[in-house]
């Protein structure tokens, strides 16, 4: 164990040493030419006025830049003067990871290459290209976006995105460690809260109530099916969520999801085939919620699922089994100095109950992290399995640029 935190120490000073030398801003800021803690506390957490410069399609509505695109003669053309990229890396160096007691150099373990910005006014874009784990690279984020369609205050977009996007961004949590209820597919079934293809309205009022609709394929984004259909079967899922802003300090959310998966099952008797279409009709509820009292940021989730044939088993005799999964997550937040903090700390708490055993989770993290730039944070962070009975230790370097 001595020789292994000297190692860790000593990734720490050499990854120190080479951040110190890169003179890196993200897209967006090189775009208006403004630090990322306008946006960012640290990075890629969003501050409120992150969440409405993104609402807004990448524009903010005290400043104009009018060289970003150009100059053609033709009003009716807009073209992006110079392409918006940012590189996001990620590195790190494990103990016991997976409980196998060994060491490890992950570096990079996230390799992500974005892109986004105003195409034209109220009409924005949002890419990612990410290599993770050492497997082949794949498009996640993915969208167009509306703003203000009309005139009012509702935005469309259309694309990839995350389902639970309107509750909680997974992509800008500080920890390592997951929102793990967000994550969960019972049995064979391809829907969870993650990443998913179709449509979502937003429309914010004075009030300060936020409504989201989505529409989606429910089959996640995978390689295509027969046909080119992305979606492998004829139903749509709807998600609906509700939000509303008491005060400063606290914010309170609704959500439910209701869809249908259907599968093809083929049976073979004495040379005769039959082909079955069973099928999966699942809903969720859950509600949200997060109370800010500087220094600290507390971030609440909790999701109740049913399904009742995520297996996709075809039997007429005999009823089958449905599947109730619920499960939460709690996050605390502390920034000292809020804005200004250089370092910070976080403590995620994962559970999931269900009736299928195998998905059964309970993990306490403990993440501390230091602001090296505003674009680079060393962290380190700690996680402890409740029902395997094993912890895990990290430490590296996040850097956008």
């Amino acid at each position: 164990m001595k020789k292994i935190m000297l190692l860790i120490l000593l990734a720490i000073i050499i990854t120190a040493i080479a951040a110190s030398d890169i003179f890196a801003i993200p897209a967006f800021a090189r775009k208006y030419n403004m630090t990322c803690k306008t946006c960012h506390s640290p990075f890629p957490k969003l501050k409120p006025y992150g969440d409405e410069f993104a609402g807004n399609g990448f524009q903010l509505k005290d400043q104009d830049a009018p060289r970003y695109f150009v100059e053609t003669g033709d009003p009716e053309l807009s073209l992006i003067r110079d392409l918006p990229l940012a590189l996001r890396l990620e590195g790190y160096v494990t103990y016991n990871q997976g409980n196998t007691e060994q060491s490890d150099f992950t570096a990079p373990i996230v390799f992500k290459l974005l892109s986004g910005g105003a195409i034209t006014k109220d009409v924005a874009y949002y890419v990612y290209y990410i290599l993770e784990n050492g497997e082949v690279g794949k498009l996640e984020d993915a969208w167009l976006m509306f703003n203000n369609v009309a005139g009012s205050e509702l935005d469309l977009t259309l694309g990839q995105f995350q389902v639970c996007d309107p509750l909680f961004k997974r992509e800008l949590r500080l920890t390592r460690d997951d929102y793990y209820i967000y994550k969960v597919k019972p049995g064979a079934s391809n829907v969870n809260l993650t990443y998913d293809r179709g449509i979502m309205l937003n429309y914010g009022f004075d009030s300060g109530t936020d409504l989201a609709l989505q529409i989606v394929n429910g089959s996640g984004i995978g390689e295509g099916f027969l046909g080119g259909n992305f979606d492998d079967d004829k139903y749509k899922n709807l998600m609906g969520r509700i939000s509303q802003d008491a005060g400063e300090h606290f914010r309170i959310g609704a959500m439910g999801y209701y869809g249908k998966e259907q599968n093809e099952l083929t049976e073979g008797i004495n040379g005769s085939y039959t082909t079955y279409y069973p099928q999966n009709e699942l809903w969720m509820l859950g509600g949200d919620a997060t109370i800010t009292f500087d220094p600290i940021e507390i971030n609440l989730q909790y999701v109740e699922r049913n399904d009742n044939n995520p297996t996709f088993l075809y039997n007429q005799a005999n009823p089958i089994p449905e599947i109730a999964t619920r499960g939460a997550f709690a996050e605390l937040i502390y920034r000292p100095n809020g804005d200004d903090s250089k370092w910070y700390a976080v403590g995620l708490f994962n559970w999931i109950e269900s009736d299928q055993s195998d998905l059964n989770y309970k993990t306490l993290s403990a993440h501390l992290g230091y602001v090296f730039r505003r674009n680079i944070r060393m962290i380190v962070e700690t996680n402890y399995d409740f029902k395997k009975e094993f912890a895990t230790f990290s430490v590296g370097v996040v850097t956008a640029f």
